[in-house]
């Protein structure tokens, strides 16, 4: 970690949480001195963590006035995620997501010129398709997640087909 931070340090002044398993207070000081921002001890609370991420990019002078939301947390129209907390909200109404739905709006919004399905297959079931039919489940997934995304399901806005090539947000 002492390593990293240093590496990191030399050639960034990106914003940093120094994780460390030791709560002796020379190493925390120690860690300090390297110059993250902030130092989290092990075992630490997941919200805790959270917490500290979004103090340190609310902060932060690395974030503009116009921008005042964490760099995990993206906007599309009215729709906002917050693939941190793994929270979907349209218009401030929060939507509640699948493990799958969520791994496919990931990856739509990895990728906004369209995602072939065979790639959103294996991000969300692990390995490529064998046969034809198994992309039919990408479709259904596509399909409950339009229920659930987009005011007119039968045509979408926010999920577009894109020809034979997969799926791709419609930015």
């Amino acid at each position: 970690g002492f390593a990293v931070c240093r590496k990191i340090r030399a050639e960034s002044v990106v914003p940093m949480i120094f994780l460390n398993a030791s709560e002796t207070i020379s190493e925390s000081v120690a860690a300090l001195d390297l110059g993250p921002v902030d130092y989290l001890p092990k075992p630490f609370s997941p919200r805790e963590l959270i917490k500290k991420i979004d103090n340190l990019s609310l902060n932060s002078s690395f974030i503009s006035d116009n921008e005042i939301k964490p760099p995990y947390v993206k906007k599309f129209g009215n729709l906002e995620i917050d693939f941190l907390r793994q929270d979907l909200s349209i218009a401030g109404e929060k939507i509640i997501l699948t493990r799958t739905e969520f791994i496919l709006l990931e990856v739509l919004f990895e990728k906004p010129g369209g995602v072939p399905s065979s790639e959103i297959f294996e991000a969300i079931w692990g390995y490529q398709p064998i046969r034809e039919i198994e992309l039919r489940m990408v479709n259904d997934s596509i399909a409950r997640l339009r229920d659930k995304l987009e005011p007119d399901p039968r045509n979408p806005e926010i999920i577009l087909t894109v020809g034979d090539l997969g799926y791709a947000l419609g930015i």
